[in-house]
C-alpha cells in the first residue's frame, strides 16, 4: 500500500492483515480458465466440489531430461475416470497434452512433476446436484520430486505398517485417481508417531494395500509380487509389469499379508513421484539384509533407461 505524502502512516487494518498471503510457492506454471499463471495466482473458489467434497479425479506424468513419461497411459486414465465420474473436459485428448507441454516449457523445468486436475466445480445456485455444476480442469507443472530423498534411495526407507483400513473398493472405485486421502494421512502420522517415514495400509481383510500416494512389490526367491486390491492400479506399478515380462522376471498381483512382506528377500514402491525406490525396513523388521537389493537395482537401472526411448518416452513440444 502506498501512502501520499501528507498522510500519516499507519499500520494496515487487521482485516486486511488476514488476506496477505505470506506464503512461498515453488516454481511452477498453472492452466486455468483459459490462461497461464504463476503456481502462486492458481486459485479455485472455496465452493468447488472438488474442495468442500473432494469430487475431482486428477492424474500426474513426470518428465525426465525434456521428455514426458508414458503420457500416452496417464492421459488413457485420465479419460477413463472423467466418464467414470461422469464429468465432462472442456478439451480433447490433443489440447490436454498440448496444455501440459506448454505448462512445463513456460516453467522452464527440464524435469518436471506435470498435473492434470478435473473437479466437479460449482453451481451458481449452490445446488446440492452434482449435474449442475460446471466442470473445470485445471493443470499445472512444478519442480521434480520424490517420494523419497536421494539419502533414502541409497541406502532404503523404513516404512511402518498402518491397520488403518484403505477405503473399500465397494465404497470408491479405487482405480479412480482421487484425493481421498483421510486414511492415507491418518496411516502417515501413525507410522511418524513409530519413527518411520512413510506407511502402508491394509485392505478390509488385513491384506497390505498401498501407501500415500505409491504402489508396493515384494520380492521372494526371483518372483515379484504386488497387492491386488483396494489399490490404485499405478502407472508405474504397470511398467514394472512392463520390466519384468522384458527381462523374463515372474511377476503377478495377489494378496500380501503383513507377515509375508516383511519375510520378503526384497520390497520396493512404485510411484511417478520417484519411480521405483527401495525398502530395507518395515516395522522393526529388516528387509532381506538391510540393504538395496539386486532385483531392485536393476528394474530401477532399466526404468531410468526407458525414459530416452521413444517408444516410452515422449518429447515436450510446446505449442504456443
Amino acid at each position: 500500500m502506498t501512502l501520499a505524502a501528507t498522510e500519516p502512516t499507519m499500520d494496515l487494518p487487521a482485516v486486511e492483515e488476514r488476506h496477505l498471503d505470506r506464503r512461498q510457492y515453488p516454481n511452477g506454471v498453472a492452466y486455468m480458465d483459459g490462461q497461464y499463471l504463476p503456481m502462486s495466482e492458481a486459485k479455485i473458489s472455496v465452493l468447488d466440489w472438488g474442495f468442500l467434497h473432494s469430487d475431482v479425479t486428477y492424474d500426474t506424468v513426470h518428465v525426465w531430461d525434456g521428455r514426458f513419461f508414458r503420457l500416452n497411459q496417464h492421459l488413457d486414465r485420465f479419460f477413463q475416470n472423467i466418464k467414470r465420474l461422469r464429468m465432462k473436459l472442456p478439451y480433447d485428448r490433443a489440447e490436454i497434452a498440448a496444455i501440459l507441454a506448454n505448462c512445463v516449457s513456460l516453467s522452464g523445468h527440464n524435469s518436471a512433476y506435470v498435473d492434470m486436475i478435473c473437479t466437479r466445480g460449482a453451481s451458481s445456485t449452490f445446488s446440492r446436484d452434482p449435474r449442475e455444476a460446471e466442470n473445470r480442469f485445471i493443470a499445472f507443472a512444478l519442480p521434480f520430486g520424490s517420494v523419497a530423498n536421494k539419502e533414502q534411495l541409497e541406502r532404503g526407507l523404513h516404512i511402518a505398517i498402518s491397520y488403518t483400513v484403505r477405503i473399500p473398493p465397494t465404497s470408491i472405485n479405487p482405480a479412480i485417481k482421487n484425493c481421498h486421502w483421510l486414511d492415507l494421512v491418518q496411516g502417515l502420522f501413525e507410522a511418524y508417531d513409530y519413527g518411520a517415514e512413510t506407511a502402508l495400509v491394509v485392505d478390509t481383510n488385513g491384506n497390505i494395500a498401498e501407501g500415500p500416494g505409491f504402489n508396493v512389490f515384494a520380492v521372494k526367491d526371483g518372483r515379484l509380487r504386488t497387492p491386488a486390491h483396494s489399490v490404485l492400479p499405478g502407472i508405474t506399478r504397470q511398467t514394472v509389469f512392463d520390466l519384468c515380462s522384458e527381462l523374463g522376471m515372474s511377476a503377478m498381483a495377489d494378496n500380501i499379508r503383513p507377515g509375508e512382506i516383511k519375510a520378503a528377500d526384497e520390497v520396493f514402491i512404485t510411484s511417478t513421484a520417484g519411480g521405483i525406490m527401495p525398502v530395507t525396513r518395515i516395522d522393526a523388521a529388516l528387509i532381506g539384509d538391510g540393504k538395496v537389493g539386486s532385483v531392485t537395482r536393476e528394474l530401477t537401472s532399466l526404468y531410468w533407461k526407458k525414459h530416452a526411448d521413444p517408444s516410452w518416452s515422449t518429447l515436450v513440444t510446446a505449442l504456443l
